[in-house]
């Protein structure tokens, strides 16, 4: 399938296959999300027939993250990873839940509420982080990097904000297993929108979302990009045939 061109320096960028203007990026993925904000959880649940709470749970035991340790959650949305890593920290640790999307935003600081837990929440933008250098012991992205206008930005974001010896995670879709691409087309671009409108009343934003993953950079082109964002050590374990995978890189000194 024939991808769109990025024009990573210049003034377009795309939103799915689509080609557009860069500053009408963030406002057309917030209404995506917005969109998608009261059904998201129950369609991850649907889509991947479960298996994003696995690959959640591994992000989780590969983050090395201890009691007492500090953690940024980037476009953390419904509060997966927030939760987990609050469990990890103990009462003595830090976790910031942030997203730039409010209606995702909002889901997520009501599910840690009820369950209990008063985490800082934090309304911004991935590529204009608001935290001070070298703050966090980890800072992680889970299926968010690929809606960023800038994901260059975002990642030299995450290495500023990181700790010398901090770890960052990128989990985010992928390149599947060549032999099994056809019927990943499938499923992405009939069954998925399909799921969308009949569950969530939105085939559109799920059309979005399916193309939003074959325009994402692959392993070794987002291991590249970490690298160049000063992360060092950057490797990428592919879980489900490379449907997902997860990036860790380390800010060194």
């Amino acid at each position: 399938m024939t991808q769109p061109h990025e024009d990573a320096s210049g003034s377009t960028t795309h939103f799915g296959f689509e080609t557009i203007e860069r500053a009408q990026k963030k406002e057309r993925v917030g209404e995506v999300f917005t969109s998608v904000a009261s059904r998201y959880d129950l369609m991850n649940d649907v889509l991947s027939f479960g298996l994003h709470r696995l690959w959640k749970a591994f992000t989780i035991n590969r983050s090395g993250v201890r009691a007492g340790q500090r953690v940024l959650d980037i476009a953390g949305g419904t509060a997966d990873l927030a939760r987990a890593f609050a469990r990890k920290v103990g009462k003595d640790g830090e976790v910031w839940l942030t997203d730039i999307n409010h209606d995702m935003l909002a889901r997520g600081r009501d599910r840690l509420l009820d369950e209990g837990l008063a985490l800082p929440v934090v309304q911004c933008d991935a590529e204009k982080l608001p935290f001070p250098d070298n703050h966090f012991d980890c800072a992680s992205v889970a299926f968010g990097l690929r809606n960023m206008t800038d994901k260059a930005a975002a990642l030299r974001e995450m290495q500023r904000v990181l700790r010398p010896g901090g770890r960052a995670l990128v989990l985010e879709f992928s390149r599947i297993w060549a032999p099994l691409a056809p019927a990943y087309d499938l499923y992405s671009f009939k069954l998925l929108p399909w799921l969308g409108e009949k569950i969530a009343h939105d085939g559109d934003s799920y059309r979005y979302l399916a193309e939003s993953i074959r325009v994402h950079p692959d392993q070794e082109t987002l291991k590249s990009m970490m690298t160049e964002a000063g992360f060092a050590r950057v490797d990428y374990h592919n879980m489900s045939a490379g449907i997902v995978a997860l990036h860790i890189g380390f800010k060194i000194g």
